[in-house]
């Protein structure tokens, strides 16, 4: 079944969320936590820190790339934030389309392969951008290429993959400026081991989960290659997912103050301290 199939199938916001959450519990009840400082994305993290008083990560799972203590996570799995908590994280169960932190909190926010699994993308991109406080960073990865689409997308929850132009023109409408951008991602380049990972998954859970905590992460992490961080954008021709370090522009401050206020969550919060 292809993408357009898919998208054509009725599917409301709630089942997706639910088919995520099902699937994500799932993954980190059985998972083990990876520290940020062992992910290729750590050396770029650590050059954003000074500038971060107030940090935000939405989706980390139990694969966090920002320091631990002392950031605020929201995501819609419990045991993850639960094992999050233990380690020094502040967290919140939340979905990325209703965060509950008020407008302008966080001087960094990471949502790393969020905005393709929900519903509402362009919705969930702004909501990141209006926690962002003018001047901020995001950091965000996701999909490209709606013709790339495999039954890997549905198994992870995928709800699409963007055409760069449609991306472009979605950062655009959010004021955020790409100041650097990389190839992402650890999925395996050979779609037959791919296809091997997900029936084992299905058919072997427990198996399956115990030889990728045990053996497949740690040689993923081990021989994952550096970031090759470029100025501005990259082409995207023949990149299948990219990682983007965005800038949120004032215009995007003003822009919010003359929009129409968009619906609040049912307790947004105070801005965290630091």
């Amino acid at each position: 079944m292809t993408q357009r199939e898919l998208s054509s199938q009725p599917r409301g916001a709630n089942t997706l969320v639910d088919q995520n959450r099902r699937f994500y519990d799932a993954l980190w009840s059985e998972a083990r936590l990876i520290e940020p400082q062992r992910f290729n994305t750590w050396p770029l993290v650590q050059s954003l820190l000074p500038e971060a008083g107030r940090r935000l990560e939405v989706g980390p799972g139990l694969r966090p790339r920002l320091p631990i203590e002392g950031t605020h996570f929201a995501d819609i799995s419990a045991p993850a934030l639960s094992v999050l908590t233990e380690h020094g994280g502040q967290t919140t169960l939340a979905e990325v389309t209703r965060l509950p932190f008020a407008d302008a909190t966080f001087d960094l926010v990471c949502a790393l392969d969020i905005v393709e699994h929900v519903d509402d993308g362009d919705g969930a991109l702004a909501e990141l951008v209006r926690v962002a406080r003018p001047g901020a960073v995001l950091l965000m990865s996701t999909p490209l290429h709606p013709s790339r689409w495999t039954a890997f997308d549905d198994f992870v929850g995928h709800k699409r993959r963007y055409q760069p132009a449609h991306l472009l023109a979605l950062l655009a409408r959010n004021a955020l400026a790409v100041e650097r951008s990389a190839v992402f991602g650890m999925k395996p380049q050979s779609s037959r081991l791919v296809d091997l990972g997900m029936w084992w998954l299905t058919h072997h859970r427990e198996l399956a989960m115990s030889t990728y905590n045990r053996s497949l992460m740690p040689l993923g992490l081990r021989f994952q290659k550096a970031l090759q961080l470029e100025p501005g954008l990259i082409a995207m021709d023949e990149v299948d997912e990219i990682l983007l370090v965005c800038r949120k522009g004032r215009a995007a401050a003003l822009s919010a103050a003359g929009a129409p206020p968009r619906p609040s969550p049912a307790s947004a919060a105070p801005a965290p301290s630091a």
